[in-house]
């Protein structure tokens, strides 16, 4: 399946209700295009080991400046995704068999990055028995090994609902385990239709039923069609399923084919969503327009 371009103008298309209109990127959006040094440097790492990341996968606005501050969020079990979320700009298809090489792949370019923190995610692997979750606990324990003293953050899919699959990822006991929400359950069968909201949620809470010591995290997209109180009653149902960090950030299409913006929250607008949840009771809440799930994670989480 070939892959999706990021538009290069600052305008897209949408559709509703049989009518169409411009959406335009506010300022407040426009990130500073920069491929210096570093960046070069990273890429290189990267293509020398043979990994992805989520980073130019998913088509992530802040590329620039992480790939600069040589740091980045890798993308394990490969590139291609069995599922095919609407909000999404990395690849779907059939994927080929995970590689063996990856995890220490991985802890080497941790330790030649020299990074003290490291977020590690992954494409949904539906077609694997245990939907790549003894990959992830491989990875952890081989960047553990590399590099003493780095903390883990572990963004995983949901593996199905199987629990004992996630205790796998327990059990190689990263930092922080992170599983996004995205969005609000109404918007679910149009924007994530492989995906349970319910069980989305229950992840969270099993993962400290089965031990997990450590913070758990979720985060969501907003400027899809939801209304404030349905942030909000998503905020409360994170909080009530034990989620202690949460993220919530601008979503951008990626492509005109791609679910389409219905608006642009005001940088005001995350600031009340960030007084709300911690008011809710979260130990961390980063809300901005640009905010994803690992965008400063180590400043965040550790």
């Amino acid at each position: 399946m070939p892959k999706h371009t990021i538009p290069k103008v600052d305008v897209y298309m949408q559709n509703h209700h049989s009518t169409s209109k411009v959406v335009r990127k506010p300022l407040h959006l426009r990130v500073r295009v920069s491929q210096g040094a570093n960046y070069r440097a990273v890429k290189s790492i990267l293509q020398d080991l043979c990994l992805h990341t989520v980073c130019e996968a998913a088509g992530c606005p802040n590329i620039y400046e992480c790939f600069e501050a040589k740091t980045a969020t890798f993308l394990i079990l490969g590139d291609i995704c069995t599922r095919n979320c609407r909000f999404c700009l990395v690849n779907g298809g059939t994927p080929l068999h995970p590689d063996a090489a990856e995890p220490l792949n991985v802890a080497n370019a941790v330790a030649e990055l020299g990074l003290k923190y490291v977020v590690i995610t992954s494409v949904t692997r539906d077609d694997l028995a245990d939907g790549g979750a003894s990959v992830f606990a491989r990875t952890i324990e081989a960047v553990r090994a590399a590099v003493r003293g780095c903390a883990i953050e572990v963004l995983i899919p949901d593996f199905g609902g199987d629990w004992s699959a996630l205790q796998a990822v327990i059990d190689a006991a990263p930092d922080v385990l992170n599983h996004n929400i995205e969005t609000v359950p109404r918007l679910y069968s149009a924007v994530r239709p492989a995906a349970v909201y319910e069980r989305s949620l229950r992840l969270l809470s099993v993962a400290k039923e089965q031990g997990f010591g450590g913070s758990t995290k979720s985060g969501l997209m907003v400027g899809l069609g939801e209304e404030q109180a349905e942030v909000v009653e998503v905020l409360t149902d994170l909080r009530g399923h034990g989620c202690d960090i949460v993220t919530i950030g601008q979503y951008l299409a990626p492509s005109k084919e791609h679910f389409p913006i219905a608006r642009y929250y005001d940088p005001e607008e995350f600031d009340e969503l960030r007084r709300i949840g911690y008011r809710l009771g979260f130990s961390h809440v980063e809300s901005a327009p640009l905010v994803r799930s690992s965008y400063h994670a180590r400043e965040r989480n550790h």
